[in-house]
């Protein structure tokens, strides 16, 4: 949620013959070079031609082509040798882990995203036996004016996000399902949810029962406010994709009366003190490099330190903030706890609480074992910092 991924929508000379446009929501750049295929193109030659930076437009039938990506992806997770010098870092280390596991995601994410299928400006697929995705379609990329031409990938990405957003996630602290949208941040991981459903409101709620949820997301947290009595809560997010969400998720709660968005800063201009602030920030330091990432990552900490360094001016006397974190950063040996709590203090605050919980998603449990990261994960712990002025 510190940065916005803007869509690349571009006509590169390998497209210019096409009437087509080429399309990326996480801003990839057009292909350099581009070939027709079919499937008489073997999956080692089109994995190949992939690595090679050779996009592949695919012509033949829709259920080929995906039968062609699993292919490659089976080829790409292959493992290969990783070269070393004296003067690398420790490969044992979590951090060179973490670094390594990121350098492979987006690996396969490059190779992978080469093979591209045609959308025509009804969001249809233009190839035999495509399911229809319009509505899939419609709602992650708009009203569009020409054909486009999309990684499969990514269009699998839109379908699966769609079906979410139809299903919606079942929030048991609400008792009810969040939705959440394409290229918006998906609340499946409910401890956290559970930990602001349970923190004790601050004393000033009693007296002013407003609140601001900063990088909103679904809105989850500000519904969960809402829920609890706090009659005005203002949500910002650096996403207006997660904006529209919250506000549609507000409406289908009841609770479009209490929660309103407020615009994408972080915090809300021109708007009075208030008892409490919620910020749920992405939990890792690092740059994202797609949509769903601006959740995950958080670069240079901007979004953490934005909250701390304004939130003791945003608070009326018997106010609080609170600062919803895992310690998988410190784990992992990107961010050290009194980084944090120098971070805190620095910003002319004080922790006067701290409510911990421990993770129940798959990556910490026995399915996640083949996970590289998966023993800081199983070691985890998220909390709810309670901040007040110093």
């Amino acid at each position: 949620m510190s940065d916005t991924h803007r869509p690349t929508t571009a006509t590169p000379s390998a497209l210019s013959a096409l009437p087509a446009t080429w399309h990326s929501e996480n801003g990839t750049p057009p292909p350099r070079r581009l070939i027709a295929a079919d499937d008489s193109l073997r999956a080692e030659a089109a994995y190949r031609l992939a690595c090679e930076g050779t996009a592949l437009l695919w012509q033949g039938a829709y259920p080929d082509a995906l039968r062609l990506l699993h292919a490659m992806r089976r080829r790409a997770e292959r493992p290969r040798p990783q070269p070393r010098s004296v003067s690398d870092p420790d490969p044992d280390s979590p951090a060179e882990a973490f670094r390594k596991h990121r350098r492979e995601r987006a690996r396969l994410a490059r190779v992978l995203g080469m093979l591209l299928v045609p959308l025509d400006t009804d969001h249809r697929v233009t190839l035999d036996r495509a399911p229809d995705v319009r509505e899939a379609g419609l709602a992650a990329y708009g009203p569009l004016l020409d054909n486009r031409i999309v990684s499969l990938r990514e269009l699998l990405g839109v379908i699966g996000a769609h079906q979410w957003r139809v299903r919606g996630v079942e929030v048991p602290a609400l008792g009810a399902r969040i939705h959440p949208h394409y290229g918006v941040f998906s609340p499946v991981r409910g401890e956290y949810v559970d930990l602001v459903a349970r923190a004790p409101l601050p004393p000033a709620a009693l007296i002013h029962p407003t609140a601001h949820d900063l990088g909103t997301g679904t809105g989850v947290l500000a519904a969960v406010l809402a829920r609890r009595g706090l009659r005005r809560v203002p949500v910002t997010d650096a996403n207006p994709r997660a904006l529209a969400c919250a506000r549609d998720n507000a409406h289908r709660l009841g609770l479009a009366g209490r929660i309103e968005t407020a615009g994408t800063a972080l915090y809300p201009p021109g708007t009075d003190r208030t008892a409490l602030v919620v910020c749920n920030p992405p939990w890792l330091p690092g740059r994202p490099t797609s949509t769903l990432d601006q959740g995950v990552y958080d670069q240079d900490s901007r979004m953490l330190h934005g909250f701390l360094d304004g939130l003791a001016d945003r608070l009326l006397p018997g106010g609080e903030g609170w600062l919803i974190l895992s310690d998988l950063a410190e784990r992992l040996g990107l961010r050290s706890r009194a980084d944090l709590l120098g971070a805190v203090s620095g910003a002319g605050l004080r922790v006067i609480g701290r409510l911990d919980t421990v993770p129940r998603h798959p990556r910490a449990t026995g399915t996640g074992r083949s996970d590289p990261l998966h023993r800081a994960r199983a070691d985890e712990v998220t909390s709810l910092w309670r901040l007040a002025p110093a």
